[in-house]
């Protein structure tokens, strides 16, 4: 028979940091997405020549493995700006610039996708570039953008696992904890795993509804 040392308090521990992880999750992906929205936008309106410093600086979000990113941001804040920001911050900053460096090229392909010819109708009809954008571009423009951010933000979920590097107790910290003290790495990481299963079924699962009822409009 299975016999384990896993008490029910080492459970709460783990849901705890599951919720850690929920919470860096939302802010970063939030954050991120607004900025991912600003950032495509501006890209789109100001051509490739003039958006190249803006196309730079993401890139080098996206080219730099996201653990490096935490680390040097950790020691850049403390060791040469001096200030003393706790590593829950550090961690929601550099994942919101991430979330929004690939945020904004879901956007700008998603307003390319556009067709030029609707666009073009509706100038002709008198409409604002305002109007344009939030009448006509947006509604398109979200449902090809959907899937693709579905994705980002689950993967932004399991890539939050990193920011134990600037002592963030999320799930993955809290499992490597246990682990530690009980010695059933097995048992410990299969449970982890499910926690991570129960996070993020339910938004992919959302993410495939719209997905489906859009596509029947």
């Amino acid at each position: 028979m299975f016999d384990t040392a896993l008490s029910s308090s080492d459970l709460l521990f783990l849901a705890k940091g599951a919720g850690m992880t929920i919470i860096v999750t939302v802010i970063s992906v939030t954050i991120g997405t607004v900025l991912g929205i600003l950032f495509g936008v501006i890209r789109v309106q100001l051509g490739a020549v003039l958006s190249a410093p803006l196309t730079f600086f993401l890139d080098i979000f996206r080219s730099v493995p996201l653990l490096i990113q935490l680390v040097l941001a950790n020691a850049f804040m403390g060791m040469v700006l001096r200030l003393q920001l706790s590593g829950f911050t550090v961690a929601c900053m550099v994942l919101s610039l991430y979330t929004a460096a690939y945020c904004s090229e879901i956007v700008r392909g998603s307003i390319d996708a556009v067709p030029s010819t609707t666009r073009r109708a509706a100038r002709s009809l008198g409409m604002s570039w305002a109007q344009d954008m939030r009448y006509i571009v947006m509604p398109l423009a979200t449902r090809v953008a959907l899937p693709s951010w579905i994705g980002l933000a689950l993967g932004v979920m399991k890539d939050s696992a990193l920011v134990y590097v600037v002592q963030v107790t999320e799930l993955l910290k809290s499992t490597q904890i246990l682990i530690t003290r009980l010695q059933e790495p097995l048992f410990l990481l299969m449970i982890c795993g499910a926690f991570y299963f129960l996070i993020s079924f339910p938004l992919a699962r959302f993410g495939g509804y719209l997905e489906k009822r859009w596509s029947n409009d």
